[in-house]
């Protein structure tokens, strides 16, 4: 093991709660690394908070101005042999060499005490990763694999926030790959993913992967209406009053009776013609089903049926990209994932991750009914999908707007890099074990980097995403790339028409 340095005794430490060592000469110790120190009993394990240099001479301004004002100090006096750095270390627990076990720092390191490298098995052990889990990246500053367990990441649903352009869909696209590569003996999960921009349609066209994904278009995505009850019907159009809701409800119940297949024009036929119901109900019912019917969502039947998106160790992509309305989304998405909801109660379809991009635009925190549609059923998944299976994958650019009811159930944070303070305020509250120096840190996180926090992990850690092994989406290219691209279409159309002529 690398002998990093020794504890030093200063007026707040060593404590229980935090210990500074002198960084041997010629040793590189960063901050968000991990160390060792061994105490009475076993080992105690540490993150470094901070490191800062620290120098005699300079230590009194009034000398270090009188002396400067003449020549530089260093032409008088030795100042590089009085040049220190020290770290400040949060210990996190202790390893107990005699049980094997962990437990939780009640005794300081002594002044005087070596300071080392962890041990890359106890570390592991100790900060709970697994070595058969899904491997996101590399542990910074330590040669160690970040390998996640599944059960741990995903059964309590996960949330992976950061701003714009930080790599939110990069980390996706890795976790998709491991749950892609996993052998059926290791336990496989059907995965579906609500795609806002057409970001993981490239999965569909790499060759390692295309015989496991599927991609259903907006435009070829329909929502059975025999399938609805009226109660259902009414969470697309909130403002229905309780009236037209009850006549809406007898009104589909002698339509079921009639006909197995029937669309929104017969329903709207059925209730010009009926002489039960007021004029003004009707009327009211009448626009709100056509107004349903210009969306060009609804149909005689599902499409697609919930057992042809939830496959085990398969991904189906619902390309939302080419949907502008925000409104049809919220549809689409609330009727996918009650279906799924209710497969998994039913255990007619294999348990399942469900990733929603852009997640504060379906489960927002303050919007009104008639534009959160979807926000009631992803919050019951969130609440209760763990009992039956049932995960969510939350990843928002902007935590503050996302509902604190689900963002609260997800259990393991993946935080990219933030800087809106606002969010960061809301991170800090929403996530449990994240303490004030890890959220100074994530406003200056390089993009590739993240910090896991929550269920998943004993301790917050830093990763390096690991690189993907997945064709990347053209939506992901630099700008130059983009402009380049146009121009070369551009110049072969001309050519292309040259030629014709």
């Amino acid at each position: 093991m690398n002998e990093f340095g020794t504890v030093i005794s200063t007026f707040e430490g060593p404590c229980t709660r935090k210990f500074s060592f002198v960084i041997k000469k010629d040793c590189v110790v960063r901050r968000g690394q991990f160390i060792e120190v061994p105490v009475e009993g076993g080992k105690l394990i540490g993150r470094v908070a901070d490191v800062f240099k620290t120098n005699r001479y300079f230590m009194r301004p009034e000398s270090v101005e009188k002396y400067e004002s003449s020549k530089p100090m260093e032409e008088i006096f030795p100042v590089s042999n009085w040049e220190y750095l020290v770290a400040d270390v949060v210990p996190l627990g202790v390893y107990s060499k005699s049980e094997g076990m962990f437990e939780e720092v009640s005794f300081p390191p002594s002044p005087g005490t070596r300071v080392y490298e962890p041990d890359h098995s106890i570390l592991s052990r100790f900060l709970g990763l697994d070595d058969r889990g899904m491997e996101i990246g590399e542990l910074p500053y330590h040669d160690l694999k970040v390998r996640v367990n599944l059960t741990k990441l995903l059964q309590k649903h996960l949330a992976i926030l950061a701003i714009s352009g930080a790599g939110k869909s990069y980390l996706a696209s890795v976790l998709l790959e491991e749950l892609l590569e996993r052998r059926k003996e290791e336990g496989q999960v059907g995965t579906i993913i609500v795609d806002t921009h057409g970001e993981y349609v490239s999965f569909a066209e790499d060759q390692k992967f295309t015989d496991r994904i599927r991609v259903f278009p907006a435009n070829e995505i329909r929502i059975g209406l025999p399938n609805l009850t009226s109660h259902q019907i009414a969470e697309f159009l909130p403002k229905l009053s309780p009236v037209q809701v009850r006549e809406l409800t007898r009104f589909l119940r002698e339509m079921k009776s009639r006909k197995r297949h029937f669309g929104i024009n017969e329903l709207i036929q059925m209730i010009e013609e009926d002489e039960k119901a007021k004029a003004a109900t009707k009327d009211v019912l009448v626009s709100v089903l056509y107004d349903l019917m210009e969306t060009g969502l609804f149909g005689a039947s599902d499409y697609p049926d919930v057992k042809d998106i939830a496959h085990q160790g398969k991904i189906s992509i619902i390309d939302l990209s080419s949907f502008i309305s925000s409104r049809k989304k919220q549809m689409v998405v609330s009727h996918i994932a009650r279906k799924l909801f209710n497969g998994r109660r039913a255990s007619s379809i294999p348990p399942f991750l469900l990733v929603l991009e852009e997640a504060h635009q379906f489960v927002p925190e303050t919007a009104k009914a008639e534009n959160a549609i979807s926000r009631g059923i992803i919050q019951t998944i969130a609440r209760e999908g763990r009992k039956f299976h049932a995960s969510l994958c939350l990843i928002s650019q902007r935590p503050i707007q996302l509902s604190t009811t689900a963002l609260s159930q997800c259990n393991t944070h993946i935080i990219l890099r933030v800087t809106n303070p606002y969010d960061l305020e809301h991170i800090g509250r929403s996530s449990e074990g994240i303490t004030r120096d890890l959220i100074n840190q994530i406003s200056g996180l390089r993009v590739g980097t993240g910090l896991i926090v929550g269920e998943s992990v004993n301790f917050p850690i830093f990763v390096k995403i690991r690189k993907r092994k997945s064709k990347e989406s053209k939506r992901g290219i630099p700008l130059e790339e983009a402009a380049k691209e146009f121009s070369e279409g551009i110049k072969r159309k001309k050519e292309d028409a040259k030629s014709f002529m």
